[in-house]
């Protein structure tokens, strides 16, 4: 087997128990690693009682895997898997961190985590020691004190331990904030302080089985490859590549703070009420000119260095410190709030991350907050302060009310679905208009309506992660542009910022790796479809507590269908007739029937005939 170690760990904080499984080369055939792989293993050992598991409880399981292409190609990523608590299906979570690296360096292809541990731990893997240490003394800690604590004490340890001289790595850490602590919804998975795996809420999960960090040091050789030769021939042409992407390397995805929305009217403003602006204070210029202290920060072996590092040096939120930030964070910290000033958006960047909330959602939830204020249907009695657009003091108290589920707080925390329905039954009125979402996920910030930018149509629509922009949906079902790829990226493992070579290049490189021999035709049509087939029948079992209907929910968000109220695409719209055309479109190009749900036929063809039970029961629930 080459490029994976074939062993996963499987860890049981219940009874404390730690073992290792063997994995098939067939099984990695048909799922490649990372989220293809650990959709496969939920399904597997979660599939038959899908709708009983509460993502929250202690039957579920938490992932952390590799991919096929770890520590060989250029870049750094993690997958993070479970049942999500916000959608109740799977989202392939990625996050940039040097934990994969580590695990495969340490023997293992990723980890198994079940159970519940009784007190606060987190899990210590250095080659073949892993322990289950306790973590009590971490708890309610944010990321700043436990990398001046827990990652330097244990560093310092296998420093000892190893008699090593000099200044080795540190280990790799991923780990949660209050909020995961606190089981709120929409929490992240944290690593390096300000990067985190975000959509799916597996802090949530993380934290719901007392699991404060995990801590990855492996010194072994990376599995041997297939064809060394063509992978170093491939990976000097992927470096040239890679090196050519400039103004990504001067400024990363911050450049979209102003460009998204004036050039594209794309960028989420005071809750999707606009997408378009002129306010030239979001210009990455500004950002790079006042607050950035570090321009190049890449994780290991990237090429590209699109991160920056930001600081407040003075001023009332003196000490805030984020990446720079990202587009995702410049616009849900800032313009969907109504905040255009670099300065606010960094302090509000910096909170989520010490808090452990995934920047996106939690800004989803702000503005659809925001906006029921603005309405009246959100009261200050409700709230216990004024929550005005641009206010970030305001927001601030409101992200702290949510990581600690005090009072509006603890409704909010649930994510910005299932508190529009409780405010709904609450205040008598249809709140679920203003919540923009797809299939409990909220929106990423690249709107549809413009049909300026990637994202269009039925890109959230029926896209199996829901409202995730890094995973959309599109036409033709299986060509280049849409989930195939995507679903590729995250089973690989690789950063979606540095596949300048292209899909196809990458697959051959996945080749030499691996030995697989792949084509494209049958990643598009084949291993492409049998992830998407399995993470769609996931989501569609759904459960305990939320259910979603494909001919309801394979929907855009009200706000979509609200024509641009500004900019140079005024007006522009999609039709609700339009895009219904289009989800049936979809259905028939995937394989699914004109419900929106897989085929029996076409799991048989794609070797997942055991799923047809699951159909089954997705069928008496829909009464079709």
């Amino acid at each position: 087997m080459y490029g994976y170690t074939g062993k996963l760990l499987d860890v049981n904080l219940t009874g404390e128990e730690i073992n290792e499984i063997e994995l098939s080369e067939d099984v990695l055939k048909k799922f490649y690693g990372g989220r293809g792989l650990g959709t496969y293993l939920l399904w597997k050992e979660l599939g038959e009682q899908w709708e009983k598991i509460d993502p929250l409880g202690e039957k579920n399981l938490l992932l952390v895997l590799t991919g096929p292409l770890t520590g060989y190609y250029p870049g750094m990523k993690t997958a993070v898997l479970s049942k999500s608590p916000e959608s109740n299906g799977v989202v392939g979570s990625v996050l940039s961190s040097e934990v994969g690296l580590e695990l495969k360096a340490s023997g293992y292809d990723g980890i198994i985590i079940r159970g519940k541990a009784k007190t606060p731990v987190y899990l210590l893997i250095h080659n073949d020691n892993v322990e289950i240490r306790d973590a009590s003394k971490y708890w309610g800690m944010g990321g700043t004190e436990l990398y001046k604590t827990l990652l330097r004490d244990v560093y310092e340890e296998i420093k000892k331990k190893e008699k090593l001289k000099g200044v080795p790595k540190e280990p790799a850490m991923m780990y949660i904030g209050r909020g995961g602590e606190n089981k709120v919804r929409f929490a992240a998975i944290m690593t390096k302080l300000m990067h985190a795996a975000g959509y799916g809420g597996y802090g949530a999960v993380m934290g719901s089985k007392n699991l404060k960090a995990i801590l990855v040091k492996g010194s072994k050789p990376l599995p041997e490859v297939y064809d060394k030769n063509k992978m170093k021939a491939l990976l000097r042409e992927f470096w040239k590549k890679s090196f050519s992407a400039v103004t990504f390397r001067e400024w990363g995805t911050a450049a979209g703070g102003y460009s998204v929305g004036h050039d594209r009217s794309s960028e989420p403003i005071r809750n999707w009420q606009e997408e378009y602006h002129n306010d030239e204070r979001m210009s990455v210029v500004n950002f790079e000119n006042k607050v950035w202290i570090k321009k190049y920060w890449a994780d290991y072996g990237c090429p590209v260095n699109c991160m920056k590092i930001s600081y407040l040096r003075n001023g009332l939120h003196k000490g805030a410190i984020t990446d720079g930030p990202d587009y995702e964070l410049m616009a849900y910290m800032g313009t969907n709030l109504g905040i255009f000033e670099p300065e606010k958006i960094v302090y509000l960047s910096h909170l989520v991350d010490e808090l452990g909330l995934d920047g996106i959602n939690a800004g989803n939830v702000l503005g659809f907050a925001a906006e029921l204020y603005q309405r009246g249907i959100l009261t200050k009695e409700d709230l216990g302060f004024e929550l005005r657009w641009g206010d970030e003091e305001a927001f601030a108290k409101l992200i702290e009310m949510i990581t600690n589920k005090e009072e509006i707080g603890e409704i909010l925390a649930e994510g910005t679905y299932r508190a529009a329905l409780r405010i709904s039954e609450m205040k008598g009125v249809d709140a679920t208009k203003y919540a923009v979402h797809v299939k409990g996920i909220g929106v990423g910030a690249h709107g549809i309506r413009s049909e300026l930018d990637y994202t269009r149509d039925v890109s959230y629509a029926v896209s199996v992660q829901g409202g995730d922009h890094t995973s959309t949906a599109a036409l033709p079902a299986k060509g280049y542009e849409g989930e195939m790829t995507s679903a590729f990226y995250d089973s690989a493992v690789i950063c979606m910022f540095v596949t300048q070579p292209g899909f196809e290049n990458i697959l051959e490189f996945g080749n030499a790796v691996t030995g697989f021999k792949i084509t494209p035709e049958q990643w598009l049509n084949e291993i492409g479809p049998r992830i998407i087939h399995l993470q769609r029948i996931l989501l569609l079992l759904g459960g305990p507590d939320v259910y979603w209907d494909p001919r309801k929910d394979d929907d855009n968000p009200p706000r979509f269908y609200e024509p641009l109220p500004s900019g140079p695409v005024r007006g522009k719209a999609p039709s609700k007739e339009e895009i219904h055309t289009k989800v049936r479109q979809y259905y028939e190009e995937i394989g699914y029937d004109e419900k929106g749900i897989p085929r029996e036929e076409i799991l048989e063809k794609l070797g997942l005939g055991e799923a047809k039970r699951d159909v089954k029961r997705i069928r008496r629930r829909l009464g079709v």
